[in-house]
């Protein structure tokens, strides 16, 4: 997963108290049939201070660590094999989709729900493009934009399209060899690898069968998915392996794999199917087959 996209992300879990009853939270997570005036200027205010403080934060505390510059751009579409483009592009999808199911929540229209929530992730990610721009350790990359538009696209073009999200944009994750050989790059812990080693980082497009095949039996939590990864790189200029392991250049990896629909779980509990709404952007480790310039390889659980 992009490691410089998912440190700016803000995941909101919301635990009620326990003095409130079941069908209390039910009630409250229950998306409004008409608008709900207090639920939308509560989202808006939230979306607005937390962005806003996110925005502030990073200029302040993390750029603050690097040598500031005049407003630049750089082209990185060659780096990490495009792996920091779908992280970009995953990330995007994420915040539109739940953007704009906040927006659903309070029952704004479905034309206000595209427009204002599912363009929230690029928004937000274009903000902080811009201060990536006046860095010297970086700059602003066209390639990251156009990414986060992918991003925001897949969301909008499947509701347009079908009025549902038929394929999910995922994510999984196993640690590597690499991030031992260069911890400051690519993370000295198992969270900072999540964020930061691409070798171990797989993005997949899970496509949900009973959706496409509605007349069929196919389970509703069964999806199939299509994956793509890479290994063997240590930076973003050097593709290839240092000296402590035996030289090899990086390649793709290609993958197919069962998937499971936590939105197709049958619940009546709102608390469980918001729950499973927020994890099902990972991919639920099944059996997997995997394709490279080495072969192919099936893998019983792959993460």
């Amino acid at each position: 997963m992009n490691w410089k996209v998912l440190r700016h992300i803000v995941f909101f879990v919301l635990l009620p108290s326990n003095a409130i009853s079941q069908s209390k939270i039910n009630q409250f997570l229950t998306p409004s049939d008409t608008l709900n005036i207090p639920r939308r200027n509560g989202v808006i205010v939230s979306e607005a201070s937390l962005a806003t403080i996110a925005l502030i934060g990073l200029n302040e505390l993390w750029y603050a660590d690097y040598e500031r510059s005049s407003f630049h751009t750089i082209n990185d579409n060659d780096a990490w094999m495009q792996m920091d483009k779908l992280g970009h592009a995953f990330t995007s999808y994420q915040l539109g989709k739940h953007g704009a199911q906040l927006l659903n929540w309070s029952g704004v229209s479905k034309k206000n729900q595209l427009i204002y929530g599912a363009t929230l992730g690029f928004t937000f990610l274009t903000a902080v493009e811009i201060l990536d721009g006046y860095s010297a350790e970086w700059g602003f990359s066209w390639g990251d934009v156009m990414a986060n538009a992918l991003g925001s696209g897949m969301y909008i073009g499947q509701e347009l399209l079908w009025n549902e999200q038929r394929i999910a944009f995922k994510y999984s994750f196993h640690q590597t060899k690499y991030a031992e050989l260069q911890p400051e790059k690519l993370g000295s812990t198992v969270l900072e690898q999540m964020l930061k080693d691409y070798n171990g980082q797989t993005y997949w497009l899970s496509f949900n069968l009973k959706a496409f095949f509605k007349t069929s039996r196919i389970p509703e939590w069964l999806n199939i998915g299509v994956g793509y990864g890479a290994e063997g790189m240590l930076s973003d200029t050097e593709n290839t392996v240092s000296q402590y392991v035996i030289s090899k250049k990086a390649y793709r990896k290609y993958y197919l794999s069962l998937d499971i629909n936590l939105n197709g779980i049958k619940t009546n509990s709102r608390i469980l199917s918001t729950v499973f709404d927020v994890f099902n952007m990972i991919k639920v480790p099944l059996p997997t087959l995997e394709f490279s310039k080495k072969g192919t390889v099936f893998h019983l659980f792959y993460f």
